[in-house]
């Protein structure tokens, strides 16, 4: 066993609760983006929406995440990430309750989105990240994988769950008792034992002492190019996957899918998500990770191409709910993993902060544009068009990136 191995098993013996616990809390953080889908035509029915302005929603929180994702970032790496990530679960559980109780006004339905999108900036990846990886360095790319697959089990979990719900209890309630479920299962654990390297109050063998943090300086991060390079990729490919997420069931649907089989297939992208999120981690050890990024980036290609092609068989779409999710499960572990090897940990808040800003904004214009071309067109089909495109965009801008500097002594 080489002493690299042997850093990750220590790593793992002393921390392997973190992960799990930032898993948690990154679902909470896409609890609203993932089981928005089976909630959009029964809002549509009862308030005689347009498909775009339903989304808007998820605009407004993303454009508050962006907004705020450096301050928080820089927040995060002073006070430590443990106070912000309790009152964002929290916030976040109690907001999404209110969405239950939408009047059918538009100022309602923005106000409740504003006070949604506030919760949010006090979950966002940047949070769990940087608990995760200050604590591994030789097995940081599973850790993160782990951590980030809360995403994948909210992709796989929350759209069946909410469908179900839907079907015997109508939307509003199913906000509610969505929203109380999973702060039942997340809020107690993360109050009790989240705990990154920076945050205050821990026993001796829990501190990590200031000087061994390195990196570049915020000033030199926002010179660099590796920066504005994962910004452009990020911000392209959230762009494309969360609008392909949110939209899934409504494309299945308008092809013919009954909506429980649409669910079912939207709940393979979760599954799926988990097995890339992981497998992707594990890569990222091993192997070069702008190249495992730069493919990866490109499976929802193949997704695209299927759901074009108007095929409505079966396997045919489970293969494209297979390829979106192997590449849901993995953009966010590259692009963190990524923002660790380039910046340093001295400043990660703050850095990857700024990145997160545009998966925040891709985030936030992705389910809106591609409603949009739905309320103009009838279909999704100029959509999807749109992701082919950005997919090969995000992937070429992986590829540029040149060497890192050190910071990262695992590697």
């Amino acid at each position: 066993m080489t002493v690299t191995e042997n850093k990750g098993l220590d790593e793992w013996r002393n921390y392997w609760f973190l992960p799990i616990l930032g898993a948690l809390g990154y679902a909470t953080s896409v609890l609203y983006i993932y089981s928005m889908g089976p909630f959009i035509e029964p809002i549509q029915q009862e308030f005689s929406w347009s498909r775009a302005q339903i989304s808007s929603g998820i605009t407004i929180t993303a454009a508050g995440t962006a907004l705020f994702s450096i301050p928080i970032g820089a927040l995060v790496d002073r006070l430590g990430p443990r106070r912000i990530a309790i009152f964002g679960v929290i916030a976040v559980c109690c907001s999404v309750a209110l969405l239950g109780t939408a009047t059918g006004s538009d100022l309602n339905w923005v106000a409740i989105w504003c006070v949604l999108a506030f919760a949010t900036i006090f979950v966002q990846t940047t949070v769990w990240a940087s608990a995760v990886n200050s604590r591994f360095r030789a097995s940081r790319g599973v850790a993160l994988a782990v951590t980030l697959s809360g995403a994948a089990f909210a992709a796989a979990f929350f759209p069946v769950v909410a469908s179900w719900l839907i079907e015997r209890f109508g939307w509003r309630t199913a906000y509610f008792v969505m929203a109380a479920g999973w702060g039942a299962i997340a809020i107690p654990p993360i109050i009790l034992f989240f705990r990154g390297a920076s945050d205050k109050n821990q026993t001796p063998e829990q501190a990590q002492p200031p000087e061994t943090l390195t990196g570049l300086s915020v000033r030199d991060g926002f010179r660099s190019f590796p920066l504005y390079a994962l910004v452009l990729a990020g911000g392209f490919f959230a762009f494309t996957v969360v609008g392909l997420m949110v939209h899934f069931i409504p494309i299945l649907t308008g092809a013919g899918v009954g909506r429980i089989e649409a669910a079912a297939l939207a709940g393979m992208i979760g599954l799926f998500s988990m097995v890339g999120r992981l497998g992707t981690g594990f890569l990222l050890d091993r192997l070069s990770a702008q190249r495992v990024g730069a493919v990866v980036f490109l499976f929802p290609l193949v997704g695209a191409l299927i759901l074009l092609s108007g095929l409505t068989d079966y396997y045919a779409l489970s293969l494209a709910a297979i390829m979106i999710g192997l590449t849901l499960g993995a953009e966010v572990d590259v692009i963190a993993f990524l923002s660790a090897r380039y910046f340093g940990m001295l400043n990660y808040g703050t850095l990857y902060g700024a990145v997160i800003g545009a998966l925040s904004i891709g985030t936030a214009f992705g389910p809106l544009t591609a409603g949009w071309f739905f309320d103009v067109s009838g279909d999704y089909n100029q959509f999807l068009l749109l992701v082919c495109i950005m997919v090969v965009i995000a992937s070429v801008m992986l590829l540029s990136l040149g060497r890192a500097q050190p910071f990262d002594d695992t590697h």
